[in-house]
């Protein structure tokens, strides 16, 4: 969980050089919280499990969480600890660059993770990313597999993966420089299917206006076209995109609905400012003509 900082500009400053930004906005961010808000959003009943700082900041993410109808029993806040934040830059045509500091994200340890999941009698989908310690998703994933649980690793911020975690993952959602980051490989059909078969996961890399490329390790692997939108802001979009592919998985859709779910919902986030306060609900997703979850 994050604050996200974002300034606007015209263009991004070369190194030592000072700009005048176009605007300024504070929101929350954060990758899991980010992909918990949008499969709420999106009707899934969703806890979410990690730490703030014993700030005004962390007290406003819960309260935001909370307000956004996740189950926030599962946060814990930490004193001497800050709340992580994210300054962000975002230029004319809606790309952006993130630095993240961790702060209390990088406290979250096993021990907390599997006592706030023990009470739990199912999940359906256990989502996890790279903002906050791998043994603490590991013990995410390992609980969710001893309760049939599917999971679905964002390997964000790119980093060598654990074998432990990597072995646990059902599907691996990264970007296409994540995933050149991780394989060594350009994210080509043929690429990312022979990294799916070597790793024994599906594969889901996202490639902004060009689409995703799907591979599940047995069938072919296949391409699914981005939508064509004007583009504002792609900050939290790859977020949008794994949030509504989760809430199709829990929902029972089949991959290439839970694909073109997801897809939706992060093309419609770049239309609009900011990050969780850009993401669409149900009645826009499906205005698209896309299918969304029965629950």
């Amino acid at each position: 969980m994050n604050i996200d900082m974002v300034a606007y500009c015209d263009r991004f400053p070369e190194d030592g050089e000072t700009l005048v930004g176009s605007s300024y906005a504070q929101g929350f961010g954060g990758k899991g919280a980010n992909q918990a808000v949008m499969a709420a959003r999106l009707g899934a009943t969703t806890r979410f499990v990690g730490c703030v700082g014993d700030d005004d900041l962390g007290r406003a993410t819960i309260d935001n969480l909370d307000e956004s109808g996740i189950d926030v029993s599962g946060i814990g806040v930490l004193a001497g600890h800050g709340t992580g934040v994210a300054p962000i830059w975002v230029n004319r045509d809606g790309t952006n660059r993130i630095l993240i500091i961790p702060g209390a994200n990088d406290a979250l340890t096993p021990d907390h993770v599997t006592s706030h999941l023990a009470g739990l009698d199912r999940a359906a989908v256990v989502v996890g990313q790279l903002e906050t310690p791998q043994d603490a998703t590991l013990a995410a994933f390992e609980w969710a597999r001893s309760h049939g649980a599917t999971k679905v690793l964002n390997p964000a911020p790119a980093a060598d993966l654990d074998d432990r975690l990597l072995a646990a993952t059902d599907w691996l959602i990264p970007n296409e420089t994540e995933f050149a980051l991780l394989t060594g490989d350009a994210p080509t059909e043929a690429a990312v299917e022979r990294w799916a078969q070597e790793w024994g996961c599906g594969f889901v890399v996202t490639l902004g206006a060009d689409g995703v490329i799907v591979a599940d390790g047995s069938n072919a692997p296949w391409r699914e076209a981005a939508r064509q939108v004007r583009v504002v802001d792609t900050t939290g979009a790859g977020d949008a995109f794994v949030g509504g592919f989760a809430a199709g998985l829990a929902a029972g859709m089949l991959i290439r609905g839970c694909v073109s779910l997801g897809g939706a919902c992060g093309s419609l986030s770049t239309t609009r400012q900011g990050t969780q306060s850009s993401y669409p609900d149900r009645a826009e997703v499906a205005d698209l003509g896309v299918s969304v979850p029965v629950w």
